[in-house]
């Protein structure tokens, strides 16, 4: 009875109040002001990040990867390979695709099922669980202590018999009992909440460690076969469709660029239309000059991206070709007589002596790249022959010099505007530089020039070993395997098993398929040369003026420019 009467005077003023909070700690009344908003957040980040999930909770991993988007959208582009032949890019290059797109499904399924044991299952478990436990005997506590509180107040103010104020302490000291029970009780859990509360914090670190490493993983992967399919594409000559900084394969690409895949000394567009015109164009009136049909010179353009050109078809129309190699000059990144010697070539333009200016000129093209050298050598003997024809076809060295001079020498650009009037402002002074060159290409170009097209020294294509090759090694790193493709002579695919192996953890690149340095530089020569060149060497070849060298790539750089998939 002394106990129950001094706890009653240690929470004596608790009767000028109906808060439960007032019998307890400081520290205490502090903690449990944050358990009703830890358990509101608990519960809104696990409906909101449970929305994130692209799979069904509960599931494993193989079940979770079979209907993720990423999963069916493998499973789409295998299907649809049926409809491309083996021979084409897209093909190839969707097939490479496919196994990636499932290798990231399996990383996403595998991500979500660790997030969902790791974190939503304990946000959950604090949520309904743990914090409902403490806010339910919050409850209770404060329902005890209005019970005591009430029971208090009617023993003080009883004025009846003795035996009824006995019986309403009484009555009072039970409320007390079960108050002081529920107090501790409840006192224990805001400890425990306080005491865990880091560990709270530590669900939310764990998403984020666990975000961190999917994303790692799938970048990886992308960043090391991206890699390796750009560069197929690149020995394909496909490397338009992976690379948007410029429109198709030939077309808007730097010549070094250019010339460096092609393994041609010329360039493809220059060398095939200048052939043409060769053919059937010397005698056109007012080639150059005359516009073609946009549709034919986009359709030649078209040919000359994709590699095939079928001479027959667009000879008969030479103003088209003349279209499309002008086109060409002006898509170049950088003019083919290039930006930084254009105050050179007008320098050496100005000399009033032509003994003078013609040394001077020399001097200029001695400064050129060798790839921008070899070409402008090749197109102005091209146009030496056509100025021959002048009397027929209307185009001597000076209206040559008019119509193409812009195409092949303008200014590096410093304002939008100036691209806009760049063949207007330039065109007179350009003349002046040209001219010569067309006039004086004997003599200047001394070298004698062969045009005939020559077969480039192959079309490196993405290997149907490296494509057989894929389906182990997805097996192996993640467990997808492609059981019914068939990589051989072009034929289509008939169905697709994709299987998911949920202990896979992580995926090592595919080999890189390329054949080295040493097997390109076995290649002959002679294999790359015309059969109607039955000239020696040196009887084409006249003196060549002394020029400043460009240096050449590197051994590790040219097998890095000149890698092939393995042919089987």
């Amino acid at each position: 009875m002394l106990k129950q009467f001094g706890l009653l005077k240690q929470f004596g003023s608790a009767g000028k109040t109906q808060d439960a909070t007032d019998l307890l700690s400081d520290d205490l009344a502090l903690v449990e002001q944050r358990v009703e908003p830890a358990k509101r957040i608990a519960h809104i980040v696990y409906k909101k990040l449970a929305g994130c999930l692209q799979s069904q909770q509960g599931l494993d991993a193989h079940r979770r990867m079979k209907k993720l988007p990423l999963m069916l959208l493998s499973i789409s582009m295998a299907e649809s390979l049926k409809d491309l032949d083996g021979d084409s890019p897209l093909r190839k290059v969707l097939e490479m695709t496919c196994f990636m797109q499932s290798f990231l499904a399996k990383t996403l399924a595998d991500f979500e099922v660790r997030v969902e044991k790791e974190v939503l299952e304990p946000l959950n478990k604090l949520s309904e669980e743990d914090l409902a436990e403490v806010l339910k005997n919050k409850k209770q506590f404060a329902k005890l202590t209005t019970d005591w509180l009430n029971a208090r107040s009617r023993s003080q103010t009883s004025t009846g018999p003795q035996a009824k104020q006995d019986g309403l302490r009484e009555d009072m000291e039970e409320a007390w009992r079960r108050l002081e029970n529920i107090k501790d009780q409840y006192s224990a859990d805001l400890y425990h909440f306080a005491s865990k509360e880091d560990d709270y914090a530590r669900y939310f670190v764990r998403l984020l460690d666990l975000q961190a490493e999917y994303h790692k993983i799938s970048l990886g992967f992308l960043e090391r076969n991206i890699s390796e399919l750009r560069e197929s594409c690149v020995q394909a000559g496909q490397q338009d469709c992976m690379d948007n900084s410029f429109e198709g394969k030939v077309f808007g690409r730097s010549l070094l660029s250019h010339i460096l895949d092609s393994g041609e000394e010329i360039a493809v567009p220059i060398r095939h239309c200048v052939q043409m015109l060769l053919d059937r164009g010397l005698k056109e009136e007012g080639l150059f000059r005359v516009a073609a049909a946009a549709s034919e010179v986009k359709k030649l353009k078209n040919s000359l991206d994709c590699g095939i050109t079928d001479h027959n078809e667009f000879s008969s129309d030479p103003h088209a070709v003349a279209g499309a190699l002008k086109s060409y000059l002006r898509e170049l990144p950088e003019p083919l007589m290039t930006f930084d010697l254009y105050n050179d070539w007008f320098a050496a333009a100005g000399e009033k002596e032509e003994s003078d200016r013609l040394e001077q000129l020399r001097v200029v093209l001695n400064k050129l790249p060798q790839e921008n050298y070899n070409n402008l050598r090749y197109l102005m003997q091209f146009l030496a022959r056509l100025a021959e024809h002048q009397a027929v076809n209307k185009m001597g060295p000076s209206n040559i010099a008019i119509v193409l001079g812009p195409n092949l020498l303008w200014p590096r650009p410093e304002g939008e505007d100036c691209l806009l009037d760049m063949a207007s402002a330039y065109s007179v002074q350009v003349v002046t530089v040209i001219e010569p060159l067309v006039q004086h290409a004997g003599s200047l170009f001394p070298e004698e020039e062969d045009f005939h097209i020559r077969e480039p020294l192959g079309s490196p294509d993405l290997s149907e070993s490296l494509l057989q090759g894929m389906d182990s090694w997805m097996t192996f790193t993640h467990g997808t395997s492609l059981s019914a493709f068939s990589f051989t002579n072009g034929l289509s695919v008939s169905s697709l098993s994709l299987a998911a192996n949920s202990d896979t953890a992580t995926s090592p690149t595919p080999p890189s398929h390329s054949v080295s340095q040493e097997s390109l530089q076995n290649q002959s020569p002679d294999q790359n040369q015309s059969p109607d060149q039955n000239q020696s060497p040196d009887q084409n070849q006249g003196p060549t003026p002394a020029r400043a060298q460009t240096p050449e790539p590197s051994p590790n750089q040219s097998a890095s420019l000149l890698r092939w998939p393995l042919r089987p």
